[in-house]
């Protein structure tokens, strides 16, 4: 016991320790709509861990492209905090947890960016490939009206929680669409057209990046192709299955 003791009272007490206050959220003890709030108000991080999935196995250039549009998002919202300087709401203040400055909402700029993002991208970027083009349009309103509902509660989740106020939210929220429709149309106008030179490049090559822009609608183009090859394999099986009799 007195060897860890003194082994304690070697720490240099002279150190300011800070917590990292990145995924701590605090809700009203005993409130459950405020607790399902706190929860929601990690979506951000949910939506970066997606992110990072994808990445790592689908190489896509695009996915790429708009998570590097999501990290120049959050460069804004840090810049944009630093330049207006509002603190967060009183009860916030007077916790040194969060004494950072809560003018734009980051949470909020970073749900609206991925919603307007994903609005544009759903309605010009996929394409109808097949003739059912009714129900094609119907999941892409059913994707778009999520996203824009997740963006809804995660904002007021901020308001609800404290952490930031209705002008705050409303800001974040302004910026957020108005960087995802800019970077939506960089990509889209200015990058893509590189896009088969980039995965031209050895380095490309060394990574397997690919480019899946010129394919008018990924999802239906990787699901027949995924079915004909899971056809073709389990015609093989039994074509060796029979000769082997």
């Amino acid at each position: 016991m007195d060897s860890i003791i003194s082994n304690s009272s070697e720490y240099d007490q002279s150190i300011d320790w800070v917590p990292l206050s990145l995924t701590f959220v605090e809700y009203p003890k005993g409130n459950i709509f405020g607790k399902l709030l706190a929860l929601f108000s990690l979506t951000p991080f949910v939506i970066l861990s997606g992110f990072i999935s994808l990445i790592l196995f689908r190489r896509d250039l695009h996915t790429i492209t708009f998570f590097i549009g999501v990290l120049l998002n959050e460069i804004c919202n840090t810049v944009l905090k630093h330049i207006l300087r509002e603190p967060r709401p009183v009860a916030r203040n007077k916790n040194l947890l969060y004494s950072e400055y809560g003018m734009p909402s980051s949470h909020s700029q970073f749900m609206w960016f991925f919603a307007s993002y994903m609005l544009y991208f759903t309605f010009i970027r996929l394409q109808y490939a097949n003739n059912k083009a009714f129900k094609e349009f119907f999941w892409k309103v059913a994707g778009a009206v999520l996203c824009i509902i997740l963006a809804c509660i995660v904002s007021y989740s901020r308001i609800f929680l404290q952490y930031h106020t209705w002008k705050q939210v409303i800001y974040g929220a302004l910026f957020g669409i108005i960087i995802g429709t800019i970077w939506f149309t960089i990509i889209n106008v200015v990058l893509t057209p590189y896009f088969p030179t980039v995965i031209s490049w050895k380095i490309s090559e060394l990574f397997l990046l690919r480019d899946t822009t010129l394919i008018p609608n990924v999802l239906w183009f990787e699901y027949t192709n995924i079915r004909h090859e899971a056809g073709a394999r389990a015609r093989r099986r039994k074509s060796i299955s029979a000769k082997s009799q």
